[in-house]
């Protein structure tokens, strides 16, 4: 009898969840299904040879550009994560151990504000303030502080970078003020009661548990970021060029929408590797701090440790295919990430970070 009523409730669970996996399915995995398909096609002039080939992944791997862009996109989404989740953490801090509790809705209402205008005026508003005549050069000529306008803030990687942190900013405040809230005070007078100072309190206690905000707010500027059109197209220029304006060109400009699909999915899976390998690295850099006891030292070790991993990574992702060709190096890259994950995964088990 009861297995008959958990089968009518099950029914009705899906009923209702129905309409929104139908639409989930036919809006999300049918297009990305569809691009994984036109990345095994060729362009054949106006038309799709529709023979499998794996010929535009060899093509998109082994060419020098296609890597570049890759690189620079990487390389500009962890600035920006990098610069947003740093000064995002002092704000949400702020919100939520100093700001009172009727006023806290206030804060994060001013936060969204940014959101009331176009994501596009946003951008054109940061064209205007980094130009050669803009507020900032100005500024600084008033206050002779430059003798001349500022060149390396406009039409490069800088202004992408600087454009991108202040548009991501409040989906980093969000999710790492949730975090503190969360956290009990109680832990916090506890560790000063027995006798820990203000800095090792937050870097033992409330740094901690406030991770799993900070990694949220990581996933949600990283992800987005790597695969902005919008603003390198508008502010970045030749510099600051990413992998999503070539995904464009590739599809409207030269027509060739396989490639454009390759590059696609080359991109997400290169996304998905990277949070993948980044993540439970992490974790081994604090465990290396918790082994040295954490505080400064701990600090420098993890840092020492996490800047010699990515400039493993980032030595064979740019130099490997001279060395090893671009299979070869590919094989490498694949060994250190994923090797190196997988070991950390299965011998490190999480820690006190929630990692």
């Amino acid at each position: 009898m009861n297995t008959g009523r958990l089968s009518k409730e099950a029914r009705q669970g899906l009923i209702t969840v129905s309409p929104a996996l139908t639409y989930a399915l036919i809006l999300l995995a049918a297009p990305l299904l569809t691009i994984i398909l036109f990345s095994f096609w060729t362009q054949n002039f106006l038309t799709i040879d529709r023979t499998f080939t794996t010929a535009n992944y060899a093509e998109a791997l082994s060419d020098p550009l296609y890597r570049a862009l890759m690189l620079r996109s990487l390389r500009i989404a962890s600035f920006v994560t990098a610069a947003t989740v740093i000064l995002a953490f002092p704000i949400a801090y702020f919100i939520s151990f100093h700001v009172r509790p009727d006023k806290k809705a206030l804060w994060l209402f001013l936060i969204t504000i940014p959101f009331w205008t176009s994501y596009l005026i946003r951008i054109f508003l940061w064209r205007v303030i980094l130009a050669y005549d803009g507020p900032v050069n100005g500024t600084l000529l008033g206050l002779g502080i430059i003798e001349e306008p500022l060149s390396f803030i406009l039409y490069n990687a800088n202004s992408v970078i600087i454009t991108l942190a202040h548009a991501f900013a409040p989906f980093a405040i969000l999710p790492i003020f949730v975090s503190l809230e969360k956290i009990d005070r109680s832990l916090l007078e506890a560790a000063r009661d027995l006798g820990e100072a203000t800095a090792m309190t937050f870097f033992r206690v409330t740094l901690p548990l406030a991770m799993p905000g900070v990694l949220a707010a990581i996933l949600i500027v990283f992800i987005p970021t790597v695969g902005d059109y919008v603003t390198p197209r508008l502010v970045g220029g030749s510099g600051g060029t990413m992998i999503a304006n070539m995904i464009y060109v590739q599809i409207f400009d030269l027509s060739n929408r396989p490639m454009g699909a390759t590059l696609a999915v080359l991109a997400m899976l290169t996304v998905t590797i990277t949070l993948a390998w980044f993540i439970l690295h992490i974790r081994f850099w604090v465990h290396l701090s918790d082994r040295v006891g954490g505080g400064v030292a701990g600090l420098a070790l993890a840092a020492l440790a996490a800047l010699v991993d990515i400039a493993i990574v980032r030595w064979v992702f740019v130099h490997g295919p001279d060395w090893f060709g671009p299979a070869g190096s590919l094989g490498v890259l694949a060994a250190i990430m994923g090797g190196g994950a997988i070991l950390i995964a299965i011998f490190l088990p999480k820690g006190r970070w929630g990692i």
